[in-house]
């Protein structure tokens, strides 16, 4: 598919870069896409949520009466998990809660969620930024000008630049990320895509870069 190169202003440049179709014109994958976020949202829970047992409850070790002859139940300690203050049964312990998933079902739901963008028409191709300075004013009249004021917006760089980074870090619903870390998550959370034009480049000249793990 062919997309028009857009200056800073939202003009057309007249120039055109070609997006391949195995990348964004192939046949979504519903599952695929749900493993990959599934996947990435379970590698950023902490999983450090802990309970203490009878072990390691404070109390003495000491049984509270004999076994036999009162009347009662047979009692152990006081860290019984039956008393208040005693331990936790079955709690939870810490542990990671992060899966793995197989190389080609990790780039199938990269191209499944770029072939989605493509479909929607939320994919937008700008010449390359090269911003002297940080200027937050010049990156929000950029994006008025884009028409993705008020969206979420995801800008895929080949390389990092620390004058853009720093002009939209502040600005809300906006991010970036370098073409090498691109993640399904990602594309599937922004509502369009801002592909500089050497970025748009790369897709057509090499193969869709590896999802790192999460």
């Amino acid at each position: 598919m062919q997309v028009e190169v857009l200056n800073i202003q939202g003009q057309p440049t007249g120039r055109m870069v070609e997006l391949p179709n195995e990348i964004f014109g192939a046949e979504p994958n519903d599952h695929v896409l749900y493993l990959a976020v599934k996947q990435y949202q379970a590698a950023q829970r902490q999983g450090t949520h802990k309970v203490k047992t009878r072990a390691e409850v404070h109390g003495a070790s000491r049984k509270l009466h004999k076994q036999k002859g009162t009347g009662g139940s047979r009692k152990g300690n006081i860290r019984n998990p039956l008393y208040k203050g005693g331990g936790t049964i079955f709690g939870p312990k810490p542990h990671g809660y992060g899966f793995k998933l197989n190389k080609k079902v990790k780039d199938l739901a990269k191209v499944s969620a770029l072939s989605y963008k493509a479909k929607d028409n939320a994919i937008v191709v700008l010449e390359d930024l090269n911003m002297e300075a940080p200027k937050t004013k010049q990156f929000s009249d950029m994006l008025k000008a884009l028409n993705v004021a008020g969206k979420k917006a995801l800008f895929v760089l080949p390389d990092y630049n620390d004058n853009v980074y720093l002009s939209l870090r502040n600005m809300p619903k906006v991010e970036s990320t370098l073409l090498a870390d691109l993640n399904t998550y990602e594309v599937v959370n922004a509502d369009v895509l801002v592909l500089t034009e050497n970025t748009a480049k790369i897709f057509s000249e090499e193969e869709l870069p590896a999802e790192t793990e999460a």
